[in-house]
């Protein structure tokens, strides 16, 4: 099912943060019927650093096309603010919508951006911005191909601002809304209000963040359509693995953290080993089975 189809039914849907292959495995083991490919968790993960418009679009894509690979779960892409201008936006929603990407949510600040939950953010014009949606709306080849418009001008402009640009953002063809940053269940409230009737809207829940933790059901049931977590996962890991490092240096072996970990043949099977091996060793019995075939036989010589 696409996510265009998905957002046709009433149900809200969550969508987990992911940054590889092996994340959007567990999260679509774990049943999430659309996954988050998140460009902060991307940065934190392949590069150590933080979301400050350091990863590009080449790696970006490389990671969709990883995800796509291995699982077939809806994915939403965080391609930042499209790395550069209309056009820029244009290359990016073609290279992202090949690679696998189901929806491409593209944000307003300008350049070098930041995540939306840090200070001291900068705002491209309405109008630019407009002008890179409809860029995305055209390059995209598919309309099942969705146009995420977020805009960060809670922080920046103000409330009523924002809502004015998610506004204009709509009319410029965005499939989804995306007002970052809510300071308060009353703002995410407001929100539904005055552009529920516009489009699909999306909530971000940033454990730590500007916006008050609430839970999908929650959202759903004020107007929002999609709820995503991105960082969560890399949040959860990166407390596992600070522990995990201490304990082995304290201890010298694994031995005390086997509890908090999957042993060789659990992972294993968790990634699939057994039934990879058993495929190739179908393969192999295939062309040995060929291998006495008159058509073989003549192919050898």
């Amino acid at each position: 099912m696409s996510l265009k189809s998905r957002l046709a039914e009433a149900r809200v849907l969550a969508a987990p943060g992911i940054y590889d292959a092996l994340t959007a495995s567990l999260a679509t083991a774990a049943g999430f019927e659309a996954l988050y490919l998140s460009g902060a968790a991307i940065a934190y993960t392949r590069l150590g650093r933080p979301d400050i418009g350091l990863v590009s679009m080449n790696e970006v894509a490389e990671v969709i096309a990883l995800v796509s690979d291995r699982v077939p779960t809806p994915l939403i892409v965080d391609a930042d603010n499209g790395y550069g201008n209309a056009l820029n936006v244009r290359r990016t929603v073609r290279l992202f919508e090949r690679a696998g990407a189901g929806a491409i949510q593209i944000e307003d600040q300008t350049l070098p951006k930041r995540c939306g939950h840090l200070q001291d953010k900068s705002l491209i014009s309405a109008a630019e911005m407009a002008g890179k949606i409809k860029a995305a709306v055209d390059a995209r080849e598919s309309e099942d191909t969705l146009i995420i418009a977020r805009t960060d001008a809670v922080a920046v402009e103000g409330f009523e601002r924002a809502i004015a640009r998610a506004s204009l953002y709509a009319e410029a063809g965005a499939d989804v809304l995306f007002v970052e940053a809510p300071r308060s269940r009353e703002q995410l409230a407001a929100v539904t209000t005055a552009l529920g009737n516009r489009r699909p809207l999306l909530a971000n829940m940033v454990e730590g963040g500007d916006t008050p933790l609430a839970s999908a059901e929650e959202l759903g049931e004020i107007g929002f359509r999609i709820v995503i977590f991105p960082g969560g996962i890399v949040r959860a890991i990166a407390r596992t693995a600070q522990d995990y490092y201490g304990s082995l240096k304290a201890h010298g072996t694994n031995e005390p953290f086997r509890e908090r970990m999957f042993d060789f043949g659990a992972l294993n099977a968790l990634i699939g080993t057994p039934e990879m091996l058993a495929l190739g060793q179908d393969y192999d019995t295939f062309g040995a089975a060929l291998a006495d075939t008159p058509a073989a036989k003549e192919a050898a010589r």
